[in-house]
C-alpha cells in the first residue's frame, strides 16, 4: 500500500493524490504530465495625478508648475516661458533615457535644452537630458549648477525650482516600433513553482560592439529612442548602400536600401547579417509572445576583429566580454525605466536557477549570461602548443573573473582550433576561409584527416583545386601562397584528402584542466564547435565527473554525441533556422532524449551572431500563418508593424527577433501541438539540468532508485530555505504553487512527501495524515480551483480560464489539425555569399602581412 508522508502548513486538509514512481517516461508521455496553473501578473496601476516618485513619469504627459502658481509654457519662436494660466500649460512627453533622467519633448516635437540658456532643440542631446528627482518641495530638474528653473517670469537654468508635476494630454506622440501582441501577462502563483514559455539557449543581444563595432549595424536599444538605435552603418549610408562590403560578404546583398526608422525597406531582413535584431520593442514583442528564458553570449573573435579595419575598437575577448556584460545590465536598466522604475521591467539578469525561476514565475524575460569565445584567456595555440599566457592561474584567473560577471554558460571553443580543443570547422568555401582564419589565429591550419571507420565527422573541408569555379580556385590558391610566403613559420599548406574529415585536434590537457574548473564553478559547458575528437573525449570527462550541465545549443554537435549529453541530464537544443528543418532535428531530438529526465526543447537563434534567421515559406505553402493567431498564455498575435513596414512570417522570415512567436506558430502549423508542448517544458528542463550542475539530485519519480526513506525527510525544520530542501533531497517531482512532492518509500512501499513553503522557507513540518492538497500525479488535474485564496482567476497554460481548477491542455483549441511528418531541410547558404567571404579576408590578410605577425592577433 501506498503511505502518504506530508510536510505542510497548517490549514484544511483534502483529498491526498499519492504519487507513485513513473519510472523512465518517453517524450510522448511527459507530454501527457500536468502543467503548473498560472494566474494573470498585477497590470501597472493608472497613471496617478501627481507622480509618486522620479521614476513614474516614464512615458507620461505633464505639466510643469512652479511654487509661485505660474505654468511652463513653451513660447512662440522656440523658447520657453510661464503663465498664470493653467490653460496655458504646454504638456512635455517624458522620455526616458535611463532611470530617473528625461528628455522634455514639447508638443511642436522638440526637446527642452539648456545649451545656451533653455530653448528648444531640434533634436535630442546630452544637453536636453534632464535628471529628476523628488524633495519634499517637489521635483526637481537637472543637476547642480544646471537646474530648470524660474526667476523673473522667465525660465533658465540655475538654482533648482521645485516644480509640481500634473497629469495632462495633448502631448505630441513618441515615435516608437509597435508590439501588435494584446492579452495579458500571466505568471506563475509562487517563486518556486514549475515554469512554462520558451527558451531561446543561444542568442547574441550585445553584438553591436562585436569586431570591433565595425561591422554590425544598429544597437538593441538607445537612450533617444528607435530613430538612434537602428540606424544603418556609416559606410553604407555614405555609398547609400552600394558596395557595403560586409553585407556583400555576409549577406549577398550588392546594395540595399540603408534607411532604417520609418520604412525598414531592406532591413532587418532573415538574411541581413550586418543589421540590428534584437531592438528592444522586438524582444519585448518575444517576450509578450512566450519567451521566458535567454542565454545571451557575450562574444569576440580576436583575429577576425584585427583583419577587418577600422579605428576605436578593442580585439581583446575578454575586454568585449566585459563590455558586453555591463551592457546587458543597462539594457535591463533601460527596460526598468521605461517601466516605471528599479526592478519593474520585463528583462532581469539571473545568476542562479532559483532566481531564473522566481523571474519567469514573475511572468517576466530571465537572462543568463554566456560567453562564445575564439581566445578566451589567451588561450590561442602557437604550433600545437598553448601561447605563453595561456596557464592553469590565466585560467583560474579569467573563469573566478567570468564567475563573478555573471557568467554561467561558455563555449569554449569556436572558429577556431585554441588551446582547449580542436574545432569543428566550416564547410565548404567558407570553410577555406575560416582555415585561413585558423593560421592567423594559431600558425597553423585545420589537420583535417580521413576519418576512422564509424568516427563521427566534422566538417568536410576544401582544396583550392576542389573550388567549384577555377576564378575562385585562382582567387584562394593566391591567397593561401601568399600566406605561405610571408609567414616564415614551418607549417604545411591545407591539402586535404577526400571527405568525411576528421580534425586531429582533440581536448588538451589545457582543455581538461578548463573543464574541470568550469565544473568546480557549476558553470555549463556548451560542446558546440568542438572537434568530434575534442566533444567526445570531453564527454568522457563528464560522464567521469556526473555532471548535468552539459549543453549542445544550437546544433554544432554530432549525432553520436547527442544520447550522450541526454544520458547526462543534459540538454540539447536546434539551431532555430528555418521551420521545415527545426521540425526535422526536433523528431531526432525526440528520438535520442534520455527518459531518465525532465524533458523540454529550446532553440538557438544566433540573432546577431552572423546566422541567418529563419527563412519564410512562402505565402502559398501550404497551412500558412494567419494573422492574428493565439499564441502561449492566449495573447493574440497580429503582424508586427515596425514604422511603416509591416511584417509577414510567411514571407518575409525571421526579419528581426520579434517575430519568433509566429515562427513558432508556424511551427505548430507543419508539426502540430506536440512540438509546442515540448518547446513550452524548455525553460523548466534548462533550469532542472543546471540544478543538476549545481549538484542537486535527479527527480526520484523518474529514477526511482533515488528514493530515500520518508521518515528521512523529518530532518527539515520550519524555516529551511527552499534550496537548501533541493541540495538536501534533491529535485522534487512535482512543483506545484507553493509545494514540493516527492516520490519515497516507506520500508519497501510507495510513499510521498509534500513539503509546503510560506514564501521561499519551509513553513511547519508534520509527518504522517493527509496531504493538504490534492496535488496532481502525472495527467492528473489539480483540485485546489480557488488558488488558495490567491486573488485573480487561475489559467491553464493556453491562457483559458480553469473552471474546475485543472490545467488545461497546452494546445487547447489554438491551431487545426496539422500533419507530423518530417520536413526535409531547406539547404546552405549560396555560394556567391561564401565567395564574398574570401574578400573581406583578402583584405584582411593583406591588412595582417603589412603589420607583421607580432603576436596579438
Amino acid at each position: 500500500m501506498a503511505v502518504s508522508v506530508s510536510l505542510v502548513l497548517g490549514g484544511g486538509s483534502a483529498a491526498a493524490v499519492d504519487l507513485e514512481p513513473v519510472g523512465p517516461r518517453e517524450a510522448a508521455e511527459q507530454r501527457t504530465e500536468s502543467h503548473p496553473r498560472l494566474v494573470q501578473a498585477p497590470e501597472p496601476p493608472p497613471r496617478s495625478q501627481v507622480p509618486q516618485d522620479r521614476y513614474a513619469m516614464a512615458g507620461g504627459c505633464y505639466t510643469l508648475q512652479d511654487p509661485n502658481g505660474d505654468w511652463v509654457v513653451a513660447a512662440d519662436g522656440g523658447g520657453y516661458t510661464v503663465s498664470p494660466e493653467a490653460g496655458d500649460a504646454t504638456g512635455f512627453h517624458f522620455q526616458a533615457t535611463e532611470l530617473g533622467r528625461y528628455l522634455l519633448f514639447d508638443p511642436a516635437e522638440a526637446f527642452v535644452s539648456r545649451s545656451g540658456g533653455v530653448e528648444a532643440a531640434d533634436l535630442p542631446s546630452p544637453d536636453a537630458e534632464w535628471t529628476v528627482d523628488l524633495t519634499d518641495d517637489g521635483f526637481v530638474i537637472g543637476e547642480p549648477g544646471a537646474f530648470l528653473t524660474v526667476s523673473g517670469g522667465s525660465v533658465g537654468v540655475g538654482e533648482a525650482t521645485p516644480f509640481d508635476l500634473r497629469l495632462t494630454d495633448g502631448c505630441a506622440p513618441w515615435d516608437e516600433i509597435e508590439l501588435n501582441v494584446d492579452g495579458p501577462v500571466f505568471a506563475g502563483t509562487s517563486a518556486l513553482q514549475e515554469v512554462r514559455g520558451y527558451l531561446d539557449d543561444h542568442i547574441h543581444h550585445m553584438a553591436y560592439g562585436f569586431l570591433g563595432g565595425n561591422i554590425h549595424c544598429g544597437r538593441p536599444w538607445h537612450p533617444y529612442g528607435v530613430k538612434f538605435a537602428l540606424v544603418d552603418c556609416d559606410d553604407h549610408l555614405t555609398t547609400q548602400g552600394q558596395l557595403a562590403l560586409p553585407e556583400i560578404v555576409l549577406s549577398n546583398k550588392l546594395s540595399h536600401d540603408p534607411i532604417g526608422w520609418p520604412t525598414f525597406a531592406d532591413w532587418p531582413a532573415w538574411d541581413s547579417l550586418t543589421h540590428e535584431g534584437t531592438y528592444f520593442r522586438w524582444v519585448e514583442r518575444a517576450w509578450r509572445g512566450g519567451q521566458r528564458l535567454w542565454v545571451n553570449l557575450l562574444v569576440e573573435n580576436s583575429t577576425l576583429c584585427a583583419a577587418y579595419p577600422g579605428p576605436n575598437k578593442t580585439c581583446t575577448d575578454l575586454d568585449s566580454i566585459r563590455t558586453q556584460a555591463q551592457q546587458t545590465r543597462d539594457f535591463a536598466n533601460y527596460v526598468d525605466a521605461q517601466s516605471g522604475g528599479p526592478g519593474l521591467g520585463w528583462y532581469r539578469v539571473v545568476t542562479t536557477p532559483a532566481e531564473a525561476r522566481a523571474v519567469i514565475n514573475e511572468g517576466k524575460l530571465a537572462v543568463v549570461l554566456g560567453t562564445e569565445s575564439s581566445t578566451l584567456f589567451g588561450c590561442r595555440t602557437i604550433l600545437d602548443s598553448p601561447a605563453s599566457e595561456c596557464t592553469e592561474e590565466a585560467v583560474e584567473a579569467g573563469l573566478d573573473e567570468l564567475s563573478e560577471l555573471g557568467v554561467r554558460q561558455m563555449v569554449p571553443t569556436h572558429k577556431f582550433d585554441n588551446a582547449f580543443s580542436g574545432v569543428k570547422g566550416d564547410e565548404g568555401t567558407f570553410g577555406v576561409v575560416t582555415n585561413l582564419g585558423n593560421f592567423l589565429h594559431n600558425g597553423t591550419f585545420l589537420d583535417m584527416r580521413a576519418c576512422a571507420d564509424g568516427a563521427p565527422a566534422d566538417n568536410a573541408q576544401l582544396n583550392p583545386d576542389a573550388l567549384p569555379e577555377p576564378s575562385l580556385a585562382k582567387l584562394v590558391g593566391e591567397l593561401f601562397g601568399v600566406v605561405g610566403e610571408v609567414n616564415p613559420l614551418p607549417v604545411a599548406l591545407p591539402l586535404y584528402g577526400p571527405a568525411p574529415h576528421c580534425n586531429s585536434r582533440g581536448l588538451t590537457d589545457m582543455g581538461r584542466f578548463m573543464l574541470a574548473e568550469m565544473v568546480e564553478r557549476n558553470i555549463i559547458y556548451d560542446v558546440d564547435h568542438m572537434s568530434a575528437k575534442g566533444r567526445s573525449e570531453a564527454l568522457d570527462e563528464f560522464e567521469q565527473l556526473g555532471y548535468s550541465g552539459v549543453i549542445s545549443s544550437h546544433s554544432w554537435s554530432d549525432p553520436e554525441a547527442i544520447p550522450r549529453i541526454f544520458s547526462l541530464g543534459g540538454m540539447v537544443n536546434s539551431y532555430a533556422g528555418d521551420s521545415t528543418g527545426f521540425v526535422d532535428e526536433w523528431h531526432g531530438h525526440v528520438d535520442d532524449m534520455d527518459p531518465d529526465y525532465y524533458f523540454g526543447m529550446g532553440y538557438g537563434a544566433d540573432t546577431n551572431g552572423l546566422g541567418l534567421q529563419g527563412a519564410p515559406r512562402g505565402a502559398e505553402a501550404e497551412d500558412p500563418v494567419e494573422y492574428p493567431f493565439t499564441a502561449l498564455f492566449g495573447v493574440e498575435v497580429d503582424q508586427q508593424r515596425s514604422g511603416e513596414r509591416v511584417y509577414d512570417v510567411n514571407v518575409d522570415g525571421v526579419a528581426h527577433y520579434g517575430l519568433y512567436p509566429d515562427w513558432i506558430e508556424d511551427l505548430r502549423r507543419l508539426a502540430g501541438d506536440d512540438i509546442d508542448a515540448d518547446l513550452v517544458r524548455g525553460p523548466e528542463a534548462y533550469l532542472q539540468m543546471w540544478e543538476r550542475a549545481e549538484g542537486i539530485g535527479n527527480d526520484a519519480c523518474r529514477q526511482p532508485e533515488l528514493r530515500r526513506q520518508a521518515d528521512s525527510f523529518d530532518a527539515i525544520t520550519p524555516g529551511t530555505s527552499a534550496q537548501a530542501v533541493l541540495e538536501g533531497f534533491g529535485q522534487p517531482h512535482l512543483r506545484r504553487d507553493d509545494t514540493y512532492r516527492y516520490c519515497a518509500l516507506d520500508g519497501d512501499d510507495d510513499a510521498t512527501v509534500t513539503v509546503r513553503f510560506a514564501g521561499t522557507e519551509v513553513a511547519s513540518v508534520v509527518t504522517g495524515g493527509d496531504l493538504v492538497d490534492g496535488q496532481d500525479g502525472p495527467g492528473q488535474g489539480d483540485d485546489r480551483g480557488d488558488n488558495a485564496g490567491r486573488p485573480g482567476a487561475v489559467f491553464g497554460i493556453d491562457g483559458r480560464p480553469i473552471a474546475d481548477g485543472s490545467a488545461a491542455d497546452i494546445a487547447t483549441d489554438r491551431t487545426p489539425d496539422r500533419a507530423t511528418d518530417p520536413v526535409p531541410d531547406a539547404g546552405g547558404p549560396p555560394l556567391a555569399l561564401l565567395l564574398g567571404g574570401l574578400v573581406l579576408f583578402a583584405l584582411g590578410v593583406a591588412a595582417l602581412v603589412r603589420r607583421g605577425r607580432t603576436g596579438q592577433a
